[in-house]
């Protein structure tokens, strides 16, 4: 159950004035810092992995630890891709198990960006999975992820915000009104009245990038003018690199498990200090009380052929699996053979999709209804086909 629809657990944090960590990741450390923190603070949280972060580790291998501790935790958690580069991106995203999807086209023109996100909504959406889309630009100052994002500030204009959730039907909006990635050199000016606009022109939660560096005070006026998710990463870093630095420091010889050691205590301290500032401790319950529980959906066909060709059974499922595979929403494909010879059925399939919204889009996708019309109905005549969804029993 912990593993919840993330668009849920963000209504509920802006229909009651709070807002929900979206804490980047880069490494194991920071998985379980994160998670810790959500638990001893009873919050809901967000497992972030940005595309701009891929080359510090194996985005597969991230998802699939992320996934398992997002569902052995008792804490409402949602798993999202930060600032993707490509339509491609939010597919993979979603079948390795992201379910929620940020593609950050605020670098394009306004038509431009529209235009992209809007093909990310309408694949998304037939995933079940909710979409964040970014109108106006949040350059980088200084620090670790600054030269990730180069260029000037561009605000977010409330006509154009207005205009974009409209033509786009977006789910959440990064907004851009004074904040950097990066670390902020000076003091830092946020546009509140323009958030305010922005907030009242859309009604839906509301997204700030670059937290790192801003006051309890404007934390909390943030969160009175619609902000609901907050994207975490450069303070977490740079607590890890500090304690790093103090253990080399006591000890030059030390190993690199004395460099990191006490780095996700580190982490933990300043993550639970944003949970309880921003107001999210303590909701857990509550958002799990309200909450999708985000489980898959397993399809699964059995057949007996209606051809004596073996090989001409074994290419249709060899082509199948790459071809069904590669469908938004589609986790996996597996195809099996009977065991017992004196099976009713011989053969199987396996499909598991992400949500149940996928069953519909699954079967109108063209490249399933080339496979079926081409490939597999006229070899499986005798098929039984069931959609079942998991079963996840209270403790």
């Amino acid at each position: 159950m912990p593993l919840v629809n993330m668009r849920d657990m963000l209504q509920h944090a802006y229909q009651n004035g709070y807002a929900i960590g979206g804490f980047d990741l880069v490494s194991l450390d920071f998985l379980e810092a994160i998670i810790a923190a959500g638990e001893a603070q009873r919050s809901p949280l967000i497992l972030s992995l940005a595309e701009s972060h891929f080359e510090y580790y194996d985005f597969e291998l991230a998802m699939a630890a992320a996934e398992q501790a997002a569902k052995r935790s008792s804490i409402p958690v949602a798993i999202h891709l930060d600032h993707g580069a490509s339509f491609e991106s939010a597919v993979k995203a979603i079948n390795l198990g992201c379910n929620g999807v940020m593609v950050d086209a605020s670098h394009e023109a306004f038509e431009g960006n529209v235009a992209m996100t809007k093909n990310i909504v309408d694949m998304s959406h037939a995933c079940g999975v909710p979409v964040e889309g970014e109108l106006g630009y949040v350059a980088g100052v200084e620090g670790e992820d600054a030269e990730k994002h180069p260029g000037e500030v561009v605000y977010t204009s409330v006509e154009e915000a207005k205009a974009y959730v409209e033509q786009t039907n977006v789910d959440l909006l990064a907004v851009s009104i004074g904040t950097v990635h990066g670390r902020m050199k000076g003091e830092p000016v946020l546009d509140f009245e323009r958030l305010q606009q922005i907030n009242q022109a859309l009604n839906i939660p509301l997204v700030i990038h670059g937290g790192t560096g801003l006051s309890d005070e404007q934390f909390k006026r943030l969160i009175e003018n619609g902000v609901a998710k907050i994207n975490y990463y450069t303070a977490l870093a740079d607590a890890a690199g500090k304690r790093m630095r103090d253990n080399v420091a006591a000890d030059k010889r030390c190993g690199y498990t004395g460099i990191v050691s006490g780095i996700q205590d580190a982490m933990r301290a300043e993550i639970e200090r944003c949970m309880v500032n921003w107001g999210s401790a303590g909701q857990a319950d509550a958002v799990l009380a309200v909450s999708e529980a985000w489980q898959p959906i397993h399809h699964v066909i059995i057949y007996n052929a209606d051809v004596d060709d073996t090989a001409q059974v074994s290419n249709m499922m060899r082509e199948g699996e790459k071809v069904l595979s590669q469908i938004p929403g589609v986790r996996r494909v597996i195809t099996g053979n009977a065991v017992q010879e004196d099976a009713k059925y011989k053969f199987s399939w396996l499909i598991e999709f992400v949500h149940e919204n996928v069953i519909d889009s699954y079967r109108e996708h063209s490249d399933h209804v080339a496979f079926a019309d081409n490939l597999f109905r006229p070899v499986a005549g005798d098929r039984i086909s069931i959609d079942y969804i998991e079963n996840h029993y209270p403790e």
